[in-house]
């Protein structure tokens, strides 16, 4: 709770006053992604990411009410606090629509197999991958996986992020899970970064199980996804439909059940064989389908159709050392509207560098640097529900911004595998300065 401002210092009560209301300027280039159609955007509808050089934006309450040059606003509000982000490149802030943040340790023996040729569906028959992550997991409290889950937030504001989706699916039973999606939320209310949920039981069976699937979708659709829908838990439900682990028709049961329960659904779809995860996609309008790296053309148009974005994670396919990837290039020219996320896990892609993504992008699909931008910030945005509030530096948008020690846009991509993030602005709080994390990324210890 925020103390009465009578009770506060002058140093904390200008802080406090930041939050409410501010002024945000900086002398570079802006790419506000300010004009273009309402809904998610396909390739040509994001080659304009809306430029301007200098620029400042009035906040109140978090939410940007407007934007001028860079000097007209510090001079109309000069009584008001001053965030300055310097001469470099502003962006939105990042927004990562498909991370697995909550887990109980790192997985670096797997990775030393794949490195000597082990594949991952191997690793996975062994015992290891998810079920690997399940068994550990089991083993801690919510308050041990809090405990762990608020410094890795901490990573994504350094890289840029300002909200990511925040899956659960390493716990895979009623118990883990419901600690898993209570620790994110018990994050949100710790951490300034956004954490959308997203229950993903149906990440794996697990070894319980191994010899009953029904058996756990039972659990999965009659008890888990009521529980969580009752207890407002999570907004959507994923489901890894593929074929080693939950079938098309498994896969429509169980998002059907969820949809049944008001939660919006999602998929991992199609990342290793082609049984037809992005049709079911288009078939149930999802949110999004992610991976897609074996997707049929038909489904992609299906996916276009159905109004789907297509979240891309190249990290994971270079991670994985897959022989493919998504066909990103074909999903441009169909139109899709494609997002691009980290995909942040312990087993397969160990990394919040949203940056490094958007190289990836440009190298693997031949985005532009406009187009990436626009997949991981507008359209990322709505493959998570927040499309129209987030995305963006406009009216009515929370100010969220990032800015990079960078002179221009086409820079970002370019600059491979660097994190140049200099300042973070988080719903008008200042969350990182000069690349450093500062102590209002942490709700418990600030008055933004």
């Amino acid at each position: 709770m925020v103390p009465a401002s009578s009770r506060l210092s002058i140093r904390q009560r200008s802080r406090y006053l930041a939050a409410m209301e501010c002024v945000i300027r900086g002398t570079g280039v802006w790419a506000t992604l300010a004009h273009g159609p309402a809904g998610p955007r396909n390739a040509s509808q994001l080659a304009d990411a809306s430029l301007v050089t200098g620029a400042s934006v009035h906040v109140r309450d978090g939410l940007i009410t407007e934007i001028a040059d860079a000097d007209e606003l510090p001079r109309r509000f000069p009584a008001l606090p001053l965030i300055d982000l310097g001469a470099g490149l502003v962006t939105p802030g990042f927004v990562d629509p498909h991370t697995h943040p909550v887990f109980a340790a790192t997985r670096e023996a797997e990775f030393a197999l794949r490195c000597q040729g082990v594949p991952y569906e191997e690793i996975a028959r062994q015992g290891g991958g998810i079920r690997n992550s399940a068994r550990r997991l089991r083993a801690l409290t919510q308050d041990q996986l809090l405990k762990d889950l608020v410094p890795r937030a901490d990573g994504f504001f350094l890289h840029g992020t300002t909200t990511i989706e925040a899956k659960s699916g390493y716990g895979l039973s009623t118990e883990s899970e419901l600690a898993s999606l209570a620790a994110i939320r018990a994050a949100s209310q710790e951490h300034a970064l956004a954490m959308v949920p997203t229950f993903l039981g149906a990440h794996e069976i697990p070894d319980e199980f191994r010899s009953d699937r029904e058996g756990y979708i039972r659990v999965l659709v009659e008890e888990m996804i009521p529980r969580i829908a009752k207890e407002r838990l999570a907004e959507a439900c994923d489901v890894f439909c593929e074929a080693h682990v939950f079938s098309v028709e498994e896969s429509r049961r169980i998002l059907l059940a969820a949809r049944a329960h008001g939660l919006a659904v999602k998929l991992h779809a199609d990342e290793i064989a082609p049984i037809g995860g992005a049709g079911l996609a288009a078939e149930l309008r999802a949110l999004s389908a992610d991976h897609l790296v074996v997707a049929s053309r038909k489904d992609l148009a299906s996916m276009r159709d159905a109004g789907v974005v297509a979240i891309l994670l190249p990290a994971t396919s270079l991670y994985l050392n897959l022989k493919g990837d998504a066909p990103g290039r074909d999903m441009l020219e169909l139109g899709l509207a494609v997002a691009l996320a980290t995909d942040f896990n312990p087993g397969s892609s160990p990394t919040r560098n949203m940056s490094l993504v958007l190289s990836l992008a440009c190298i693997k699909y031949g985005m532009t640097a406009a187009q990436a931008l626009g997949a991981a910030t507008w359209n990322a945005a709505h493959a998570i529900g927040r499309g129209g509030t987030i995305g963006a530096i406009a009216p009515g948008f929370a100010a969220d911004l990032t800015a990079f020690d960078l002179p221009n846009l086409d820079s970002l991509p370019y600059v491979f595998g660097e994190n140049r993030v200099r300042h973070v602005v988080k719903r008008g709080c200042e969350v990182v300065r000069d690349g450093q994390l500062l102590p209002s990324a942490r709700k418990n210890s600030t008055f933004c």
